[in-house]
């Protein structure tokens, strides 16, 4: 499973799958997102501003990956 880092407390779902480079867009996050097509920590997820914070797991399609937040 591939891991992104933040730099703040959180990050928003739709910035947080660019940031993986799963999708290239905010246009496509959003679709992808409100058509139900993204689960985080196996739960799916239709609001694009959904708060992902350290060690929350995103999924989209065959792509997995987990978040490592700011340290302290």
């Amino acid at each position: 499973m591939d891991s992104i880092q933040i730099k703040d407390d959180f990050i928003k779902l739709g910035q947080a799958l660019k940031l993986a480079g799963l999708v290239d867009s905010g246009v496509e996050a959003k679709e992808a997102i409100v058509s139900g097509k993204v689960k985080v920590n196996g739960a799916t997820e239709l609001k694009r501003g959904k708060k992902i914070v350290d060690g929350d797991v995103v999924e989209y399609g065959s792509s997995k990956f987990s978040v490592s937040g700011k340290k302290a």
